[in-house]
């Protein structure tokens, strides 16, 4: 998908004294210092040739509804500069999130805030759990959003008929932008960066922050755990989109359609990169779950083939064995766990 479609153009003034790119911050309550932090220090380090840190090329405010002090989640408050006002002085409006238990998330005042720019096509973002407030007001229906693969099952329990987007680090669809959070948010700010300053300021910028190049949204995100280990970009979301999926397996077909490419070529990714074809990496990632859960819960064996999208309990009886030579009952006495009572 080409990132920059319904995307504001670049401003061509000749007016030097006019920034070229103008964010406005909504932060909601216990947002996400890292987020926030990192996605303005990259509009800094390239707003001013000079790196003086003056706000030249690229201009930040965070707006407020009532000029209070916003407290992140780690404790530190961040003063609002101006209050919320008119959207269309701003070319983004950028929402960052943060604790998805510590409240509400924006405020009433804030998601009328961002309906007012949407109306005005003023494209939002939103950094972290923002996605989760801007999905309540209704501001996502018909759009990818990204959500870190932590929130994933969070983000469908909440919104069912929602498919987020949690094996890239940051999407762009049409007036919409979203990321994961943390370093995905300094890939977000170079990628517009990029877009209205130019591919060498998002580089500087990135540079100065020790990150070596800036990563494309459809980058796998981080940090999963996962029973393979891949270096092909292509099998690493692959194998994200079966670990997010354990209790209703994807057909490999699905998978391949939603990354955009052929079975086929799916599958040649997976044996030049790991030596085995796709099913096979799924039951080997979903066994791993079954592990997991055998050593470290005492669930049954029947719930655990539940949850991790065997047929039922034979049929990770079956496969259990095969692979480990041995029951999942076995497995688990030899590590001294005790079990939930097997149904009747």
């Amino acid at each position: 998908m080409d990132e920059s479609r319904h995307m504001p153009e670049p401003d061509t003034s000749s007016d030097q004294n006019q920034p070229r790119l103008r964010i406005g911050f909504l932060l909601a309550p216990r947002f996400t210092l890292s987020a926030f932090a990192t996605f303005v220090d990259v509009l800094r380090l390239a707003a001013d040739d000079g790196d003086g840190s003056r706000p030249i090329r690229c201009r930040w405010r965070v707006l407020s509804s009532d000029m209070a002090p916003v407290q992140s989640s780690c404790g530190i408050r961040i003063e609002p500069d101006e209050r919320l006002g008119d959207p269309t002085r701003f070319d983004y409006i950028v929402a960052v999130g943060g604790l998805i238990d510590g409240g509400p998330g924006l405020s009433l005042d804030q998601g009328a805030f961002l309906k007012r720019a949407a109306q005005a096509r003023v494209p939002l973002a939103g950094l972290c759990t923002a996605v989760f407030s801007m999905a309540r007001f209704g501001l996502m229906d018909g759009y990818r959003c990204c959500v870190s693969w932590f929130h994933h099952q969070d983000f469908l329990a909440e919104f069912e008929k929602m498919r987020p987007v949690s094996d890239q680090i940051f999407v762009v669809d049409r007036d919409r932008l979203s990321c994961s959070g943390g370093v995905s948010a300094a890939h977000l700010a170079a990628f517009l960066i990029d877009r209205h300053l130019g591919r060498a300021a998002a580089r500087k910028a990135l540079s100065i922050l020790m990150i070596d190049e800036p990563m494309q949204g459809d980058r796998p995100q981080p940090g999963l755990p996962l029973e393979l280990h891949a270096r092909d970009p292509l099998v690493r979301r692959a194998l994200l989109a079966m670990q997010q999926n354990l209790h209703a397996p994807l057909p490999i077909a699905r998978i391949a359609r939603d990354l955009g490419v052929g079975r086929r070529k799916l599958e040649r990714h997976f044996n030049a990169d790991l030596g085995i074809p796709p099913a096979d990496a799924s039951i080997r990632i979903r066994l791993a779950q079954a592990r997991m859960l055998l050593a470290r819960t005492d669930r049954t064996v029947t719930r655990i083939a539940e949850e991790t999208g065997f047929c039922d309990a034979s049929h990770l009886i079956r496969v259990f064995r095969e692979t480990e030579g041995t029951t999942p009952d076995l497995w688990r006495q030899s590590r001294g766990v005790l079990t939930e009572q097997e149904p009747v």
